[in-house]
Protein backbone atom coordinates (compact mmCIF):
# COMPACT_ATOMS: atom_id res chain seq x y z
CA UNK A 1 0.00 0.00 0.00
CA UNK A 2 1.30 3.66 -1.11
CA UNK A 3 -0.11 4.97 2.90
CA UNK A 4 -0.09 8.73 0.78
CA UNK A 5 -1.47 8.00 -2.90
CA UNK A 6 -4.21 10.57 -3.86
CA UNK A 7 -7.43 8.40 -3.91
CA UNK A 8 -9.48 11.12 -5.54
CA UNK A 9 -10.18 11.05 -8.58
CA UNK A 10 -11.04 14.18 -10.87
CA UNK A 11 -14.65 14.15 -12.54
CA UNK A 12 -15.72 11.18 -10.57
CA UNK A 13 -19.05 12.13 -9.49
CA UNK A 14 -19.50 9.53 -6.95
CA UNK A 15 -18.64 11.99 -3.61
CA UNK A 16 -14.69 12.35 -2.09
CA UNK A 17 -13.25 13.68 0.72
CA UNK A 18 -9.50 13.53 1.36
CA UNK A 19 -7.27 14.80 3.80
CA UNK A 20 -3.61 14.93 4.96
CA UNK A 21 -3.22 16.12 7.89
CA UNK A 22 -0.47 16.98 10.35
CA UNK A 23 -0.45 17.85 13.89
CA UNK A 24 2.11 17.81 16.79
CA UNK A 25 3.20 19.30 20.41
CA UNK A 26 5.24 21.12 22.36
CA UNK A 27 7.70 19.09 23.95
CA UNK A 28 6.96 20.12 27.54
CA UNK A 29 4.28 23.34 27.13
CA UNK A 30 0.49 22.53 26.61
CA UNK A 31 0.84 24.62 22.86
CA UNK A 32 -0.04 21.94 20.01
CA UNK A 33 -0.98 22.63 15.83
CA UNK A 34 -2.73 20.55 13.79
CA UNK A 35 -3.17 21.76 9.87
CA UNK A 36 -4.90 20.20 7.73
CA UNK A 37 -4.81 20.40 3.66
CA UNK A 38 -8.49 18.21 2.53
CA UNK A 39 -9.84 18.12 -1.20
CA UNK A 40 -13.95 18.08 -0.97
CA UNK A 41 -16.06 16.76 -3.61
CA UNK A 42 -19.53 16.95 -3.61
CA UNK A 43 -21.58 13.55 -4.69
CA UNK A 44 -22.95 14.39 -8.18
CA UNK A 45 -21.44 17.78 -8.36
CA UNK A 46 -17.43 16.84 -8.87
CA UNK A 47 -17.24 20.54 -11.13
CA UNK A 48 -18.18 21.97 -7.48
CA UNK A 49 -14.99 20.16 -5.82
CA UNK A 50 -12.54 22.31 -3.88
CA UNK A 51 -9.69 22.40 -2.08
CA UNK A 52 -9.36 23.45 2.14
CA UNK A 53 -6.75 24.79 4.10
CA UNK A 54 -7.52 24.26 7.64
CA UNK A 55 -5.54 25.05 10.60
CA UNK A 56 -5.41 25.14 14.91
CA UNK A 57 -3.36 26.43 17.33
CA UNK A 58 -4.08 25.24 20.56
CA UNK A 59 -3.11 27.20 23.69
CA UNK A 60 -3.24 25.27 26.96
CA UNK A 61 -1.89 28.32 28.71
CA UNK A 62 -4.34 31.16 27.70
CA UNK A 63 -6.87 28.81 27.59
CA UNK A 64 -7.22 30.01 24.13
CA UNK A 65 -7.58 28.04 20.30
CA UNK A 66 -7.64 29.88 17.80
CA UNK A 67 -9.20 28.10 14.27
CA UNK A 68 -8.71 29.32 10.66
CA UNK A 69 -10.18 27.42 7.52
CA UNK A 70 -9.54 28.75 3.49
CA UNK A 71 -11.01 27.48 0.26
CA UNK A 72 -9.93 27.58 -3.21
CA UNK A 73 -11.15 26.20 -6.68
CA UNK A 74 -10.14 22.55 -7.67
CA UNK A 75 -8.38 24.49 -10.50
CA UNK A 76 -5.83 25.97 -7.93
CA UNK A 77 -4.87 22.88 -6.32
CA UNK A 78 -3.06 19.56 -6.64
CA UNK A 79 -3.53 16.07 -5.04
CA UNK A 80 -0.94 13.44 -5.73
CA UNK A 81 1.50 11.82 -4.04
CA UNK A 82 2.75 8.13 -2.85
CA UNK A 83 5.54 7.26 -0.13
CA UNK A 84 5.54 11.52 0.64
CA UNK A 85 2.65 13.45 0.17
CA UNK A 86 2.47 16.19 -3.03
CA UNK A 87 -0.36 18.57 -2.34
CA UNK A 88 -0.84 21.91 -3.53
CA UNK A 89 -3.61 24.39 -2.19
CA UNK A 90 -3.69 28.53 -4.07
CA UNK A 91 0.03 28.58 -2.67
CA UNK A 92 -0.07 26.01 0.55
CA UNK A 93 1.94 23.01 -0.10
CA UNK A 94 2.77 19.93 1.57
CA UNK A 95 5.70 17.80 0.74
CA UNK A 96 7.61 15.07 2.34
CA UNK A 97 9.75 16.56 4.03
CA UNK A 98 8.12 20.46 4.28
CA UNK A 99 4.92 22.18 4.62
CA UNK A 100 4.03 25.52 4.22
CA UNK A 101 0.36 27.87 4.33
CA UNK A 102 -1.68 30.68 5.33
CA UNK A 103 -5.33 30.93 6.27
CA UNK A 104 -7.62 33.33 7.77
CA UNK A 105 -11.41 33.56 8.66
CA UNK A 106 -13.66 34.88 11.28
CA UNK A 107 -10.84 37.71 12.05
CA UNK A 108 -7.93 35.57 12.93
CA UNK A 109 -5.29 34.64 10.67
CA UNK A 110 -2.75 31.69 10.94
CA UNK A 111 0.72 31.16 8.86
CA UNK A 112 3.23 28.15 8.91
CA UNK A 113 6.44 27.35 7.88
CA UNK A 114 7.32 23.92 8.84
CA UNK A 115 10.02 21.34 7.92
CA UNK A 116 9.56 18.01 8.51
CA UNK A 117 11.53 15.34 9.65
CA UNK A 118 12.29 11.11 11.31
CA UNK A 119 8.90 9.68 12.08
CA UNK A 120 8.39 5.58 12.07
CA UNK A 121 7.02 3.31 10.13
CA UNK A 122 3.14 3.69 8.76
CA UNK A 123 0.49 2.61 11.15
CA UNK A 124 -2.65 1.18 9.65
CA UNK A 125 -5.39 1.44 12.19
CA UNK A 126 -7.98 -1.12 10.09
CA UNK A 127 -7.22 -4.26 8.94
CA UNK A 128 -5.11 -4.27 5.67
CA UNK A 129 -7.97 -5.42 3.29
CA UNK A 130 -10.47 -2.90 4.33
CA UNK A 131 -8.56 -0.38 2.88
CA UNK A 132 -9.91 -1.79 -0.30
CA UNK A 133 -13.11 -2.94 1.04
CA UNK A 134 -16.46 -0.76 0.38
CA UNK A 135 -16.68 -1.02 3.58
CA UNK A 136 -16.41 0.84 5.74
CA UNK A 137 -16.54 4.27 3.26
CA UNK A 138 -14.17 6.26 5.72
CA UNK A 139 -10.58 5.46 6.26
CA UNK A 140 -7.54 6.46 7.77
CA UNK A 141 -4.35 5.71 8.61
CA UNK A 142 -0.98 7.32 9.69
CA UNK A 143 1.56 6.76 7.09
CA UNK A 144 4.55 8.88 9.46
CA UNK A 145 3.82 8.28 13.81
CA UNK A 146 6.15 10.29 15.45
CA UNK A 147 7.35 13.07 13.47
CA UNK A 148 9.00 15.93 14.07
CA UNK A 149 8.45 19.60 13.22
CA UNK A 150 10.75 22.64 13.29
CA UNK A 151 9.75 26.11 11.82
CA UNK A 152 7.33 28.49 12.87
CA UNK A 153 3.77 29.44 13.24
CA UNK A 154 2.14 32.89 12.99
CA UNK A 155 -1.30 33.17 15.13
CA UNK A 156 -2.91 36.79 14.68
CA UNK A 157 0.68 38.17 14.88
CA UNK A 158 2.13 36.24 17.65
CA UNK A 159 4.99 34.11 16.29
CA UNK A 160 5.47 30.46 17.65
CA UNK A 161 8.88 29.10 17.29
CA UNK A 162 8.40 25.09 16.98
CA UNK A 163 11.13 23.13 17.78
CA UNK A 164 11.32 19.80 17.86
CA UNK A 165 7.91 19.43 18.31
CA UNK A 166 6.65 15.48 18.29
CA UNK A 167 2.95 14.43 16.66
CA UNK A 168 2.34 12.80 13.08
CA UNK A 169 1.39 12.97 9.24
CA UNK A 170 -2.18 11.79 8.86
CA UNK A 171 -4.37 10.64 5.81
CA UNK A 172 -7.79 9.74 5.68
CA UNK A 173 -10.20 9.94 2.74
CA UNK A 174 -14.04 8.41 1.83
CA UNK A 175 -17.24 8.60 -0.06
CA UNK A 176 -19.03 9.95 3.15
CA UNK A 177 -17.88 10.34 6.83
CA UNK A 178 -18.36 8.00 9.58
CA UNK A 179 -21.63 8.53 10.91
CA UNK A 180 -20.40 8.69 14.54
CA UNK A 181 -16.75 8.70 15.72
CA UNK A 182 -14.60 9.28 18.39
CA UNK A 183 -10.76 8.94 17.73
CA UNK A 184 -7.66 9.63 20.07
CA UNK A 185 -3.94 9.79 19.35
CA UNK A 186 -0.62 9.65 21.04
CA UNK A 187 2.62 10.74 19.93
CA UNK A 188 4.79 10.04 22.76
CA UNK A 189 3.53 10.07 26.41
CA UNK A 190 5.54 10.90 29.64
CA UNK A 191 8.78 9.16 30.25
CA UNK A 192 7.79 7.05 27.42
CA UNK A 193 8.74 9.14 24.09
CA UNK A 194 8.17 6.60 21.52
CA UNK A 195 5.35 5.03 22.43
CA UNK A 196 2.31 5.71 19.94
CA UNK A 197 -0.96 5.15 20.26
CA UNK A 198 -3.86 5.30 17.65
CA UNK A 199 -7.50 4.03 18.97
CA UNK A 200 -11.08 4.80 17.56
CA UNK A 201 -14.14 3.92 18.20
CA UNK A 202 -17.21 4.44 15.29
CA UNK A 203 -20.62 3.17 14.75
CA UNK A 204 -21.88 2.94 11.42
CA UNK A 205 -25.83 3.66 9.99
CA UNK A 206 -26.29 1.04 7.47
CA UNK A 207 -29.99 2.35 6.28
CA UNK A 208 -32.50 2.67 9.15
CA UNK A 209 -29.56 0.67 11.57
CA UNK A 210 -27.16 1.45 13.67
CA UNK A 211 -23.96 -0.85 14.01
CA UNK A 212 -22.65 -1.42 17.71
CA UNK A 213 -19.56 0.14 18.90
CA UNK A 214 -16.73 -0.62 17.20
CA UNK A 215 -12.89 0.10 18.40
CA UNK A 216 -9.69 -0.75 16.58
CA UNK A 217 -6.90 0.06 18.55
CA UNK A 218 -2.57 -0.18 17.73
CA UNK A 219 -0.46 0.33 20.22
CA UNK A 220 3.64 0.46 19.66
CA UNK A 221 5.15 0.68 23.38
CA UNK A 222 8.61 -0.84 24.56
CA UNK A 223 9.21 -2.61 21.20
CA UNK A 224 6.25 -4.42 20.13
CA UNK A 225 3.13 -3.45 17.90
CA UNK A 226 -0.37 -4.51 19.44
CA UNK A 227 -2.64 -4.27 17.27
CA UNK A 228 -6.21 -5.16 18.17
CA UNK A 229 -7.85 -4.12 15.44
CA UNK A 230 -9.55 -7.59 13.62
CA UNK A 231 -13.37 -6.94 12.57
CA UNK A 232 -14.72 -9.58 16.07
CA UNK A 233 -12.14 -7.91 18.31
CA UNK A 234 -13.51 -4.59 17.60
CA UNK A 235 -16.92 -5.58 18.61
CA UNK A 236 -15.56 -7.20 21.51
CA UNK A 237 -14.13 -3.97 23.33
CA UNK A 238 -16.15 -1.89 25.88
CA UNK A 239 -16.49 1.70 25.47
CA UNK A 240 -18.19 4.35 27.02
CA UNK A 241 -18.29 7.90 25.31
CA UNK A 242 -19.59 11.44 27.05
CA UNK A 243 -18.54 15.20 26.34
CA UNK A 244 -16.11 15.39 27.00
CA UNK A 245 -15.26 11.73 28.40
CA UNK A 246 -13.76 8.65 26.34
CA UNK A 247 -12.98 5.13 28.11
CA UNK A 248 -12.65 1.98 26.00
CA UNK A 249 -10.83 -1.40 26.96
CA UNK A 250 -9.82 -3.81 25.02
CA UNK A 251 -7.85 -7.22 24.84
CA UNK A 252 -6.28 -10.21 22.89
CA UNK A 253 -4.52 -13.52 24.21
CA UNK A 254 -1.36 -11.56 24.68
CA UNK A 255 -2.29 -7.83 26.18
CA UNK A 256 -5.20 -6.00 28.34
CA UNK A 257 -5.50 -2.00 27.20
CA UNK A 258 -7.78 0.07 29.22
CA UNK A 259 -7.97 3.45 28.51
CA UNK A 260 -9.00 7.17 29.10
CA UNK A 261 -8.94 10.41 26.79
CA UNK A 262 -10.73 13.71 27.93
CA UNK A 263 -10.70 17.05 27.69
CA UNK A 264 -12.33 20.10 28.69
CA UNK A 265 -14.63 21.96 27.22
CA UNK A 266 -12.79 24.84 26.53
CA UNK A 267 -10.02 23.00 25.34
CA UNK A 268 -12.36 21.31 22.02
CA UNK A 269 -12.66 23.44 19.23
CA UNK A 270 -16.02 23.01 16.63
CA UNK A 271 -15.91 22.64 13.52
CA UNK A 272 -18.32 21.91 10.48
CA UNK A 273 -17.49 19.31 8.16
CA UNK A 274 -19.28 18.76 4.96
CA UNK A 275 -20.54 15.60 4.00
CA UNK A 276 -19.92 14.90 0.21
CA UNK A 277 -23.79 12.91 0.07
CA UNK A 278 -25.22 16.01 1.34
CA UNK A 279 -25.40 18.11 4.51
CA UNK A 280 -22.71 18.49 7.31
CA UNK A 281 -21.17 16.70 10.94
CA UNK A 282 -19.78 18.61 13.60
CA UNK A 283 -16.65 17.58 14.79
CA UNK A 284 -15.08 18.88 18.01
CA UNK A 285 -11.49 18.83 18.43
CA UNK A 286 -8.46 19.17 20.52
CA UNK A 287 -4.75 17.97 20.71
CA UNK A 288 -3.99 19.03 24.31
CA UNK A 289 -6.19 16.22 26.52
CA UNK A 290 -5.10 13.85 28.74
CA UNK A 291 -4.82 10.22 28.53
CA UNK A 292 -3.68 7.37 30.90
CA UNK A 293 -3.68 3.78 29.56
CA UNK A 294 -2.99 0.78 31.62
CA UNK A 295 -1.19 -2.46 29.93
CA UNK A 296 -1.10 -5.64 30.99
CA UNK A 297 0.61 -8.28 29.68
CA UNK A 298 -1.75 -11.60 30.58
CA UNK A 299 0.81 -13.92 29.90
CA UNK A 300 3.19 -12.78 32.97
CA UNK A 301 0.27 -10.18 34.05
CA UNK A 302 3.10 -7.94 34.35
CA UNK A 303 0.87 -4.26 34.10
CA UNK A 304 2.31 -0.80 33.40
CA UNK A 305 0.53 2.53 33.12
CA UNK A 306 0.95 5.38 30.49
CA UNK A 307 -0.42 8.72 31.34
CA UNK A 308 0.32 12.00 29.63
CA UNK A 309 -1.47 15.55 30.92
CA UNK A 310 -1.64 17.41 27.56
CA UNK A 311 -0.41 15.65 24.67
CA UNK A 312 -3.44 13.50 23.35
CA UNK A 313 -5.33 14.39 20.17
CA UNK A 314 -9.16 13.68 20.83
CA UNK A 315 -11.87 14.17 18.10
CA UNK A 316 -15.63 13.43 18.55
CA UNK A 317 -17.42 13.43 15.12
CA UNK A 318 -21.27 13.70 15.52
CA UNK A 319 -24.86 14.82 14.31
CA UNK A 320 -25.21 16.31 17.59
CA UNK A 321 -25.86 19.61 17.84
CA UNK A 322 -26.24 20.21 21.33
CA UNK A 323 -22.58 19.57 22.68
CA UNK A 324 -22.31 23.19 24.21
CA UNK A 325 -18.76 23.45 21.81
CA UNK A 326 -18.99 26.98 19.46
CA UNK A 327 -18.18 26.21 15.68
CA UNK A 328 -15.34 28.36 15.26
CA UNK A 329 -15.30 27.35 11.33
Amino acid sequence: MDENAARYRPGDPTGHYESYFLRANHPTRPLAFWIRYTVFSPAGRPEAAEGELWAIVFDGETRQCVAVKRELPIADCRFTGSVSPDVQIGDAVLRGDAASGDAASGGHAVTWRLGVRGGSPPLLLLPPALYAARLPRAKSLVPRPLAVFDGEIVVDRRRLEVAAWVGSQNHNWGSRHTDHYAWGQVAGFDGHPDTFLEVATARLRLGPLWTPPMTPLVLRHAGREHRLNATRRTLLARTTLSYFTWSFATRNDEVAIEGTIEAPRWAMVGLRYRNPPGGEKHCLNTKIARCTLAVRDRRTDASETLHTGDRAAFEILTDDHDHGVALAV
